[in-house]
């Protein structure tokens, strides 16, 4: 696993970002792909139909999309993720302190609540009263889930050992992991 300061062994193509919900996944894989110049697929646009149903298309969509050349997207859902990882020739791991992403995620919910922001297909977060009554709510799933990849990460590791994998430990390597290793391999 490469460090946020450690040169990437070639330009990457295929680019699967990793991380808890509100660690800035999506945000980071925008920047990534505007930076290599390759498609980003947000890939909750895919999976959240109406209503926060599945998509019956999403399978394919993940299989269409991760068959071309080149593309980033975040790497989550149980059936993308062996996909992506199969696929990707890069994988980023944002990890930044939890306290910081808890209070990103529950910022995040609350705006776009309080602006009844459309997300993806038609749907908006939900009454902020579903915090104490539904399980899946992003706030309490982010807090459930937020150690998964600790384990999920030294897994991919193992089973892809040529795949690349770099941790970024804190939003400050951000900056200067995209400015000084991924911008020069464009």
């Amino acid at each position: 696993m490469l460090t946020a300061t450690a040169p990437l062994p070639r330009r990457p193509h295929r680019v699967a970002v990793a991380g808890v919900s509100g660690s800035g996944k999506s945000s980071l894989s925008r920047r990534i792909a505007e930076v290599l110049d390759l498609p980003y697929t947000e890939i909750d646009g895919l999976f959240h139909g109406a209503d926060w149903t599945k998509r019956p298309e999403f399978e394919a969509d993940v299989e269409a999309f991760t068959a071309a050349p080149g593309w980033v997207t975040e790497w989550q859902y149980d059936f993308a993720r062996p996909l992506l990882v199969e696929r990707a020739d890069l994988l980023v791991w944002l990890d930044p302190p939890y306290p910081m992403v808890l209070q990103r995620v529950v910022r995040r919910t609350l705006r776009r609540r309080l602006r009844r922001q459309e997300l993806w297909n038609g749907n908006q977060e939900p009454p902020l009263r579903t915090f104490f009554t539904d399980d899946e709510h992003i706030v309490r799933w982010s807090i459930r889930t937020r150690h998964l990849y600790d384990e999920r990460i030294p897994v991919v590791a193992a089973q892809r050992p040529d795949l690349t994998i770099v941790r970024l430990g804190s939003t400050r390597e951000v900056d200067p992991w995209l400015r000084e290793i991924v911008q020069p391999l464009a």
